[in-house]
């Protein structure tokens, strides 16, 4: 069955001529007209249709939001991808929402809220996991499940309903071009003008506020769900810029956000580019309902204005936990399930335990003023790079400074990731000197490194086979240097398949490869020992300084 997608935003008409009536395909069941809020004080009845797999089971949700300028619109349009959904594991449950002149914004966006409760509510009558719902809209219905993304928890949109006990929560939204700022949609769209005023009580120079109120993005805060969308850039009826502004505000927030970017796609696509958007849309849920056995915790620490320390699984890329690290810089992985970072405004370093509760801690009273890299040593103490002097600490685990080794001339030249060696020396990079320092437990350089003109090193971590593995940064790329200095081994390099642009932060994976942050491409790369791309998480909303491979498997 090809994707279709057919609705347009302000328009309420089909692009083509009465379609064919919907035929569910035989491994789907397909409940119609199902009611899920009553007529009261002049709304109509609302209803839905529910199509999901024959076979018994527990599948993950999935709210289809038709479009229609908020006017029009019906919700079988959406039928076609429903049973497509179905297919693909899914419940999947077109619905009706109350339109204008008659009913004004919010009632739309309670009405969806309802839909969510009613589904919940009735999990096992639909074979519905109620833990696992996204919701899916085209043009219009973009922007109401935008809505159910950005306003969790919000009780002015609430609503009403027969079930206020259920949860009108989604884990992600996936938006088809659907406008999220009512007030720039209006450049750029053909009839803005004459769908808007109706929604929200009048013309944009009358009701300027208003309109602000019945923008999704407006309400975006760090709370909000993971959002794709998906926008063709010749749309003339939603601006391609409205998705490129959600994402933007998405990712201010720390928010997951994603964009596929159709080119020279209108509003609605067909042929090729309704199955590349139906290929987005499928991955995107995967990811976050129906994620893979993932082989385990990837730490990202973000220095970006996130600001935060995000655990991933791996290769699904779902977000198992985050806290936040105030910009800090670098992150391990203990073997008892801990995670040491770095807090840069603080000025310290936290260790939490499993449940992301704070464990350990060290911060000014212990000497510390910008820690920059953290790692716990196999003897308990732990291994602290400082920007103040170009300090390396070494601290026992009651906070007593063991060992020190300071070189304050090299203070200004950007020191990263200070590591301890099997053999009891630290390395050093000096990303601005472009150089490597090893220096023994005396405080004395006992090999040095310098890269080539304009190549700036980020981290160094020494193999067991004596050689060091050294991430350089702009562009990027991951060399391994012998003891006398020759590079014998590079991923990302001029002979590379790959193309990296800042690593970041490395880490070494146990069957040889390695997984890279690629710092202003936002991306995480796995590499087999070859340095072939085995998987990547790309466009992601965080900007990795350092990462973490966790040794105990994700927690589900």
């Amino acid at each position: 069955m090809k994707l279709t997608v057919l609705c347009m935003i302000f328009g309420a008409r089909s692009l083509f001529a009465q379609p064919a009536p919907f035929q569910a395909p035989s491994d789907v069941i397909h409940e119609q007209n199902v009611p899920f809020l009553p007529s009261r004080a002049q709304s109509p009845v609302l209803a839905m249709d529910v199509i999901r797999p024959r076979a018994a089971g527990s599948y993950p949700g999935v709210v289809l939001i038709h479009g229609g300028g908020f006017s029009g619109g019906d919700r079988k349009s959406m039928l076609p991808m429903a049973a497509k959904l179905a297919q693909s594991g899914y419940v999947a449950a077109a619905v009706s929402y109350r339109f204008t002149p008659r009913f004004q914004f919010p009632a739309q966006v309670h009405d969806v809220k309802a839909a969510v409760r009613f589904l919940r509510t009735n999990a096992a009558r639909f074979s519905l996991h109620p833990e696992k719902m996204c919701a899916v809209g085209q043009s219009a219905g973009g922007t109401l499940a935008l809505f159910l993304g950005v306003t969790r928890g919000l009780a002015r949109f609430e609503g009403w309903s027969d079930y206020k006990d259920a949860s009108s929560r989604v884990d992600c939204v996936v938006n088809f071009y659907g406008p999220s700022d009512l007030i720039t949609v209006y450049a750029g769209s053909r009839d803005a003008a004459e769908k808007l005023p109706p929604l929200v009580g009048g013309p944009l120079p009358f009701a300027r506020d208003e309109h602000l109120r019945a923008s999704p993005l407006q309400w975006v805060t760090p709370e909000a769900a993971p959002v794709l969308s998906i926008h063709g850039t010749l749309d003339l009826n939603v601006p391609y810029h409205q998705s490129v502004a959600m994402q933007e505000r998405l990712r201010t927030a720390g928010v997951e956000a994603e964009l596929e970017t159709v080119e020279r796609a209108g509003h609605g696509f067909q042929g090729a580019d309704a199955e590349r958007a139906h290929r987005a849309l499928m991955r995107f849920l995967d990811k976050h309902l129906k994620p893979s056995a993932d082989r385990w915790t990837v730490l990202l620490s973000d220095h970006g204005a996130g600001a935060k320390l995000v655990a991933v699984g791996w290769p699904s890329g779902r977000i198992l936990w985050q806290v936040p690290n105030d910009r800090g810089l670098d992150v391990q992985a203990l073997p008892d399930g801990h995670v040491l970072f770095t807090n840069d405004a603080k000025s310290k370093v936290v260790e939490i335990d499993e449940h992301q509760k704070e464990v350990w801690t060290a911060g000014p009273e212990q000497g510390l003023r910008k820690p920059y890299s953290v790692q716990r040593l196999p003897n308990g103490n732990t291994l602290i790079g400082d920007v103040d002097g170009a300090r390396v600490l070494e601290l026992s685990a009651g906070g007593k400074q063991v060992w020190k080794w300071e070189n304050p001339g090299m203070a200004g030249l950007w020191p990263r990731m200070a590591r301890r060696t099997e053999a009891g020396t630290t390395l050093v990079a000096y990303q601005q000197a472009g150089e490597v320092w090893e220096i023994n437990q005396a405080g004395e350089t006992v090999w040095q490194y310098k890269t080539a003109k304009g190549r700036l090193p980020y981290q160094a971590i020494r193999l067991t086979n004596g050689n060091t593995l050294i991430g350089l940064v702009d562009p990027g790329e991951v060399v391994e240097v012998n003891p006398a200095g020759q590079i014998v081994r590079s991923i990302g390099g001029a002979n590379s398949p790959l193309r990296l642009s800042w690593i970041a932060g490395l880490a070494l994976l146990p069957n040889g490869g390695m997984m890279l942050a690629d710092f202003t491409s936002r991306r995480v790369v796995e590499v087999d020992a070859a340095g072939r791309m085995v998987h990547e998480l790309a466009d992601i909303p965080w900007s990795v300084a350092s990462i973490a491979v966790a040794p105990n498997a994700p927690r589900q």
